[in-house]
């Protein structure tokens, strides 16, 4: 079992090459040593001269557009957050007024709140969430509220933002219509919420620590011999091994989260805990997700399109293995090893909690099949579409800012350019953070792509055959995403097959 758990030697390599690299660049061009303000926006670019993508020059060229900030909510690398908005909140008083401007002359907010195209991103999580002192200043963060608009052509533009959970004059709403270093900065500041959201909940909580929840169930409670221990272990392969690099390296004391971002280890544990205890099996089974931040008839959501089709495709597969192995609920029922390992994910992982929704048993074909998909998804595409995209849509940091230097405005104060560098993280600590988003980009180094099995854990014919049918159905989703991409300014890979491993492996 060793080889499942630890990294391959070739592994191993590209990823302690990679990270050597990345801060022997930095470091080699005087970044990491300059505990200073950016002295111009063009100069982040230079810490990797080299690595430049033509998505991370699009991020360059588009950071500071409306319509590019309401596409990262769509397809960036936190698809998760958006969610159908059918009253102003109390606490958000947009009124027709401010945002008649962006709306246009033909439509109001009232109608468009009918329509149903007015959405809502929400951080309320990040309220009370401890920060620290990078370089020896203090650091900030706020748990803004951002109103978006999708215009019939499919823009998602953002229309107020507001700062902080608690209206009132200390909290202004900014709108595409103030000044615009103004508006630029209060943008950034929901960037900035982005990038704790998406790191510590779409990609630790949700990437990471749930697979290693499943992993360590599996290998505790079943037997290499059981069907779902065969079905699971290509989906699990290395996944404890990165998280224990990431415990050593990102956050242990003194890691880059205490060097470089914001909420530092301490306010990290307290964001996991708070987002575990809001966790749901909603959240996790993306069909189920999607209905629930009434978010089906968005338009170009190509995370949803695309995640949905590989959702269905699993859950094809699954069928079949699990309806060879399991001739009715009862099967599934008197299954003691299955059930132990269900009871274990439910209080190791989830604590117990009911509230939760994650079954402490499974009593029938149907939930068997939901909870197996589920952990294949969540292990494999979830992963790819918060991880993949890090470095390109970060390597630009005024897009993906760790950490603020100065608190959230309370009033709309000019800003100039020099006030938003001297806001947004110094050259060393945008150094580290970009060094570890250079790290864990995909690579192809050992990567077993969604749905190549090398070792066959199945002897028997029918499981095979499942095998491929399952490839051919993901080669057909490939070759249908890659047409949409032809035809697209900006191409969505995330969740092409192809760029999806099997496991979080890195």
């Amino acid at each position: 079992m060793e080889y499942n758990i630890q990294y391959s030697f070739p592994k191993s390599t590209a990823f302690f090459g990679r990270g050597t690299a990345a801060l022997f660049e930095a470091k080699m061009k005087g970044f990491l040593d300059k505990p200073y303000s950016w002295g111009k926006l063009e100069d982040i670019r230079k810490i990797f001269w080299f690595y430049h993508t033509p998505v991370s020059e699009y991020v360059f060229q588009h950071w500071k557009d409306d319509e590019f900030f309401g596409y990262q909510y769509l397809n960036g690398i936190n698809p998760t957050v958006i969610q159908k908005c059918t009253m102003i909140p109390e606490n958000f008083p947009v009124t027709q007024e401010m945002v008649a401007g962006p709306l246009g002359d033909f439509t109001t907010l009232k109608d468009e709140l009918k329509k149903g195209t007015i959405y809502l991103a929400d951080y309320k999580i990040l309220e009370d969430v401890p920060t620290i002192q990078v370089n020896g200043k203090q650091q900030y963060i706020a748990a803004p509220l951002c109103l978006l608009h999708q215009k019939p052509t499919g823009e998602v533009i953002p229309l107020a933002i507001q700062l902080s959970q608690h209206a009132g004059s200390q909290s202004p709403i900014f709108l595409p219509t103030d000044e615009e270093w103004i508006w630029t900065l209060a943008k950034t500041w929901v960037r900035n919420a982005e990038f704790h959201v998406h790191e510590v909940i779409a990609h630790l909580l949700r990437g990471h620590l749930m697979a290693e929840i499943f992993t360590v169930a599996t290998l505790r409670q079943l037997p290499m011999c059981h069907p779902v221990y065969k079905l699971l272990i290509p989906h699990l392969r290395y996944s404890i091994h990165i998280n224990v690099l990431a415990r050593t390296f990102l956050i242990c004391q003194g890691g880059t989260f205490d060097r470089a971002i914001a909420i530092g280890r301490k306010g990290l544990a307290v964001l996991l805990k708070k987002a575990l205890e809001n966790l749901t099996y909603t959240h996790l089974c993306l069909p189920d997700d999607i209905e629930a931040r009434g978010v089906s008839s968005l338009l170009d959501y190509h995370y949803r399109d695309d995640g949905l089709k590989i959702w269905d495709a699993i859950e094809s597969f699954v069928t079949g293995v699990v309806e060879l192995y399991y001739q009715n609920n009862l099967a599934v029922q008197r299954d003691y090893e299955l059930q132990a390992w269900v009871c274990d994910i439910f209080t190791k992982g989830f604590l117990a909690r009911r509230t939760s929704g994650i079954p402490s048993s499974i009593r029938s074909v149907p939930e068997l099949i939901k909870f197996l998909t589920m952990i294949i998804f969540t292990c494999s595409a979830h992963h790819a579409a918060v991880n993949s995209g890090q470095f390109e849509m970060g390597a630009f940091m005024p897009n993906l800012p760790a950490s603020m230097r100065k608190p959230p405005p309370t009033m709309k104060a000019p800003v100039s350019l020099e006030d938003f560098l001297d806001t947004i993280p110094e050259m060393n600590s945008t150094s580290q953070v970009l060094s570890v988003l250079w790290v864990l980009r995909n690579e192809n180094f050992d990567m077993k792509p969604l749905g190549e099995y090398d070792e066959e854990h199945f002897v028997e014919e029918e499981p095979k055959q499942l095998v491929t049918a399952f490839q051919a159905r993901l080669a057909h989703i490939s070759e249908g995403i890659k047409k949409r991409n032809m035809s697209l300014e900006l191409p969505y890979t995330y969740l092409d097959p192809p760029n999806i491993e099997n496991s979080t492996t890195i």
